[in-house]
């Protein structure tokens, strides 16, 4: 399980990110959370202190029964290939091709040269992108690159996927393609926390949904809907 036990987030001089915040999400029983709220509500502070970037000012954050304030920085790059991350600005490396974006990130692990030939393939099988694994970034659409970003979070084989607004520079259409691959995420077994600000993707999902206004949480329904 993910707690997040009566977080608070204060920004000098006196900025309140957030407000005691208290949530919880399965992990081995896996979940789909999607977490809403307008610009500013505190929703990439909640992601960047549950990776680390950030320690709350009070509270604190349980992941797996171990307080992730308590993990040594030598083992912060361990603790963070349990969450795969995949963000808006789809973050590839322009100098390499799908396959090897994909299997830069088992390299990174300290993958062989035969786990990357054998479960590239299969990564991006599930994304859909096997007939583009020798393309570049250039030449792949919006929806292509944000898949080819998903295959790379799942190369690490994580626990959690966290998706900070994955379809904030999306057509519709690639908007429901990537959301229908994190949902088969989902259902393949891997925790899903999505981000997003995209009513129509949460009224659509008719999944658990955490709200978040002024760095409060105003809501935190089971089958929640986009309401601000």
């Amino acid at each position: 399980m993910i707690f997040f036990e009566n977080i608070s987030k204060i920004y000098k001089p006196d900025t309140v990110a957030l407000k005691n915040v208290s949530f919880q999400i399965a992990i081995n029983e896996n979940e789909f959370v999607s977490i809403v709220g307008k610009s500013g509500a505190g929703k990439t502070t909640l992601i960047k202190l549950l990776l680390r970037e950030e320690e709350p000012t009070d509270g604190k954050i349980i992941y797996g029964g171990k307080n992730i304030a308590e993990i040594k920085n030598k083992e912060l790059p361990l603790f963070r290939q349990k969450i795969g991350c995949v963000f808006q600005d789809y973050r590839l490396l322009p100098n390499k091709t799908v396959f090897e974006n994909v299997a830069y990130a088992m390299e990174l692990m300290g993958a062989t040269d035969y786990e990357i030939l054998r479960d590239v393939p299969r990564l991006l099988e599930i994304v859909g992108l096997e007939d583009r694994a020798k393309h570049f970034p250039i030449g792949l659409s919006g929806g292509e690159k944000q898949r080819t970003a998903i295959a790379r979070a799942l190369a690490v084989r994580p626990e959690v996927i966290i998706a900070d607004e994955p379809t904030g520079n999306l057509d519709p259409y690639h908007t429901r393609d990537i959301i229908s691959l994190l949902e088969k995420i989902y259902e393949l077994g891997t925790t899903v926390i999505l981000s997003t600000h995209d009513k129509a993707v949460i009224n659509s999902l008719v999944r658990r949904v955490i709200t978040l206004d002024n760095g409060e949480i105003i809501r935190d329904e089971e089958k929640g809907r986009f309401i601000l």
